[in-house]
């Protein structure tokens, strides 16, 4: 981190990159936001194969549970992981778990685990912003770039490496178990396996997604990029190409942005309002090629 922050102060130096890029802050916020950016990218067009935007929505409000719960448990209040994680992770599989053993609509049994969740996330929330200060609390809704350590981006470093070992041999496997288990299953394939992997891998990103984009932004981004290149694609490698490319585009741009021209945006919100005016413009264009 050190080499790309003497880079980045070299660019400065000699006018290529504006002044904010001499912050700590902005940098290791660049350098979270070209990780995340073509993972969310990649994941996103899973998530609509399978018509799961309602449950990477229902992991990311999850979130706000599993902070607090770490924070209650003596974590430090910047990072709680070990509550984030484990909360979201039992989430998940439990949701998954349930799904797979009652009758009940999956958009309805995914609405039920989310109320849950905002219940019992806003009780401990307001429970535990007696004892940390609250803007804390918007931080992790909102997402922000100024709380980014080096600390975060080797969790974020971690869990994309390992998200990305797992998802490059196994994401044809997958594609085939949203598109048509039936056939899956006589290709030999455990498709339930897959379907808890790709859970895990949700719930993973979503996780690391938490400082940059928010608790209640994280699930847009999953689902916008791949949504607008869902309208301009119909080959799936460049399906999935071009949703890693805009998300990791909005990544940049939302958390420039509001540095340079000095507003009072949160990275997440600014990141998302990017995003959907890529779904936008794609939107017209299909109206007006169409029209």
């Amino acid at each position: 981190m050190e080499l790309l922050r003497h880079w980045a102060q070299l660019g400065v130096d000699a006018g290529l990159l504006s002044d904010s890029f001499s912050y700590v802050f902005m940098v290791n916020a660049i350098v979270a936001a070209l990780l995340l950016g073509p993972l969310l990218g990649g994941l996103g067009t899973l998530v609509i194969a399978k018509r799961l935007a309602f449950f990477s929505e229902a992991v990311g409000h999850a979130a706000l549970t599993g902070i607090a719960l770490g924070v209650l448990l003596g974590e430090p209040p910047e990072n709680p992981f070990i509550g984030l994680f484990s909360f979201c992770m039992i989430f998940a599989l439990l949701l998954h778990f349930v799904r797979n053993r009652t009758n009940v609509p999956y958009d309805t049994l995914v609405g039920v685990f989310l109320a849950l969740a905002l219940a019992v996330g806003a009780a401990l929330l307001m429970y535990v912003a007696r004892k940390i200060n609250i803007h804390m609390l918007e931080n992790v809704l909102f997402g922000s770039i100024l709380t980014v350590t080096d600390q975060d981006l080797w969790v974020l470093l971690i869990s994309c490496s390992l998200i990305i070992m797992v998802l490059i041999p196994t994401f044809n496997r997958i594609l085939l178990t949203c598109i048509s288990p039936d056939i899956a299953r006589i290709r030999g394939y455990k498709t339930n396996f897959y379907d808890y992997l790709f859970v895990i891998m949700i719930t993973l990103v979503t996780i690391a997604s938490v400082k940059i984009v928010g608790a209640v932004l994280v699930g847009a981004l999953l689902l916008i990029p791949g949504a607008t290149a869902r309208l301009l694609t119909k080959n799936m490698g460049s399906f999935v190409l071009l949703s890693s490319l805009l998300a990791t585009i909005s990544c940049v741009i939302g958390t420039i942005l509001p540095m340079e021209l000095k507003l009072p945006i949160p990275s997440g919100a600014a990141i998302i309002i990017v995003a959907a005016t890529f779904f936008l413009i794609a939107t017209c264009y299909r109206i007006v090629r169409k029209g």
